[in-house]
């Protein structure tokens, strides 16, 4: 049984020297503007982590929120990673390096694509004679 809590107590001390717990960043700088009478409103924070984010809005036409703005971080290699935003009646319009980028278009089609629309089309011949 000693043996038993002898090792309970090695496998916690252990433990805590492989996983350790990040201290907290501290806040370089924190800035709040509320929204006025014409819901202008804005906001800036900077932690020394890296990690910055700003954004400014104004009430939108419909009543809702419009705003821009943009956030970073640090990435394990050193480099930045930035997004920039729109949100407003359109909905929420990132733009970053770090999206995924659909293909160019036109893009080649497969041939099984080919011969699947000309099946289908096939079809709609013979059910349009049937009718």
């Amino acid at each position: 049984m000693k043996l038993a809590v002898i090792l309970a107590v090695v496998a916690v001390a252990l433990a805590d020297k492989l996983a350790p717990v990040p201290l907290p960043a501290a806040i370089l700088h924190s800035q709040q503007v509320n929204p006025d009478e014409f819901g202008a409103h804005s906001s800036d924070f900077e932690a020394e982590n890296g990690i910055k984010f700003q954004f400014a809005g104004n009430e939108g036409v419909g009543g809702g929120s419009n705003m821009a703005g943009s956030w970073s971080y640090l990435k394990e290699d050193g480099s930045v990673a930035t997004v920039q935003f729109v949100a407003d009646e359109n909905g929420f319009q990132p733009q970053s390096d770090l999206l995924p980028v659909a293909p160019a278009f036109p893009h080649p089609i497969p041939q099984f694509v080919l011969d699947q629309i000309a099946f289908a089309a096939e079809e709609d011949k013979l059910k349009a004679q049937e009718e």
